[in-house]
């Protein structure tokens, strides 16, 4: 028997389906703190704003909106998240995740850490 092959060409990917989205209802937050909470069906999410630059025991940090979904939502969210920040990493630099490590890097005017200053400009 001879071998058969295909006579058309396959595409290479296919193309990841898009979905029409209605944003009328749409409502935007900010959150600086994502608390992450498991059951064994769902990933909950709820997202609050910390305005505490110290962390304080003594403060609660107030929750606003809660996000409830399944493993499969949560790992498509996931790896479009890696994605991104991959992406935002390899333009802008490693983002730093120890709050006391960005403060020790953060240039300081005209002091160790930061650039040099600017020399002066002759003047005509």
């Amino acid at each position: 028997m001879a071998d058969e092959t295909s006579a058309t060409p396959q595409p290479a990917a296919q193309a990841a389906p898009q979905f029409p989205t209605d944003y009328s209802s749409l409502s935007t937050v900010y959150t600086n703190f994502c608390r992450v909470s498991v059951t064994p069906e769902e990933l909950v999410l709820d997202f609050g704003l910390n305005t505490t630059m110290t962390p304080n025991p003594n403060e609660a940090i107030k929750l606003t909106h809660r996000v409830v979904m399944n493993f499969y939502t949560a790992k498509r969210l996931m790896n479009a998240m890696i994605g991104v920040v991959s992406q935002y990493e390899n333009t802008y630099g490693a983002l730093e995740l120890d709050f006391q490590r960005r403060i020790r890097n953060l240039p300081r005017p005209g002091g160790a850490g930061g650039p040099p200053p600017a020399a002066p400009r002759p003047t005509a």
